[in-house]
């Protein structure tokens, strides 16, 4: 799955030393050392080879190096081990078309109500204002989706400078109720803008009837559309062996499809082709039956809810 996400802390100190082609390299695990680009899905190597050779090079032990190819190009290109992995992506031609033709009628009517309900959408500036606004939204809530949510009473300063990255290739909409912001999204394009994907998708739970959230997709297709951008993705469609959730059913009533792309594992030291071979480059959730992953989110959904009253929903 992609890692994009991956906490910061992950990588510590490196992260001013590691550069691949003008790229940050980062890396997961401690026993087996997974590297994969920082920005993963926003950007990609101009020549995977090369960079391979560079990594054999480094004085720093990297057991595996991983990357995916982009929407565009999703046949294997490469003569690296191929895991499949996948992308929720989205066809762009118009926002008319979109409309239309590739979204169900509950995301349609939700698209619309938000504008009913006196919400508006609009691209925006990234300025202290917003990040105030984006500050508010991370602190309704300790928990989303069932588990603490790792934004909560983040300092404003760090809170600027996460969403600060990839400045010269993002686009920020803002959903507006009242002047205020309760909801926006951070649209990042690749390097040369025919994909981009949304790093951060998040609305106030306080505004939900008015479906902000539905709104803020419809403006991340149009800016994509006015602006010639082919693809829109919106992280993974599904994770591992989990069920499909509410969030993969959201994504499935605006459009997303499931993309497969071709995900390279490349071994650098006898670890790694080691570590390839058992299957030890995955994290220890991938060995977990759904069953009981299932179970223990409902535990864990649940636990949360009566250690928070009021944010049972979130």
């Amino acid at each position: 799955m992609l890692h994009n996400g991956a906490d910061a802390k992950q990588f510590g100190k490196m992260r001013e030393q590691m550069e691949l082609q003008g790229r940050e390299i980062r890396r997961r695990g401690s026993l087996i050392r997974v590297a994969f680009l920082d920005g993963e899905g926003y950007q990609f190597l101009d020549d995977p080879d090369a960079g391979v050779a560079a990594l054999r090079k480094l004085r720093r032990r990297f057991d595996l190096f991983t990357f995916i190819q982009n929407l565009s190009d999703t046949t294997p290109r490469f003569a690296y081990p191929i895991e499949w992995d996948n992308l929720a992506a989205l066809k762009v031609t118009t926002f008319e078309s979109w409309m239309k033709n590739q979204i169900d009628f509950k995301a349609r009517n939700k698209a619309r109500k938000a504008a009913k309900a006196g919400v508006e959408v609009r691209e925006a500036v990234y300025d202290d204002d917003f990040v105030r606004g984006i500050s508010e939204i991370y602190n309704e809530s300790p928990i989303r989706q069932g588990k603490p949510f790792w934004h909560y009473k983040k300092e404003i300063e760090a809170v600027r400078r996460m969403n600060a990255t990839f400045t010269d290739r993002s686009i920020f909409i803002g959903a507006f109720f009242e002047g205020r912001l309760i909801g926006f999204v951070k649209l990042v394009a690749n390097e040369d803008w025919s994909q981009a994907g949304l790093m951060q998708v998040v609305s106030m739970f306080r505004h939900r009837e008015k479906a902000p959230t539905n709104a803020l997709i419809a403006q991340a297709v149009k800016s994509c559309a006015d602006r010639g951008i082919a693809h829109l993705w919106y992280a993974n469609y599904s994770y591992g062996k989990k069920q499909e959730d509410g969030l993969a059913e959201f994504k499935r009533h605006n459009g997303f499809q499931k993309v497969e792309v071709p995900r390279y594992y490349v071994p650098l030291t006898i670890a790694g082709r080691v570590a390839l071979r058992l299957g030890l480059h995955h994290q220890a959730s991938d060995w977990i039956p759904e069953p009981l992953t299932s179970t223990y989110r409902k535990v864990r959904r649940i636990w949360f809810a009566k250690r928070f009253p009021g944010f049972e929903n979130a």
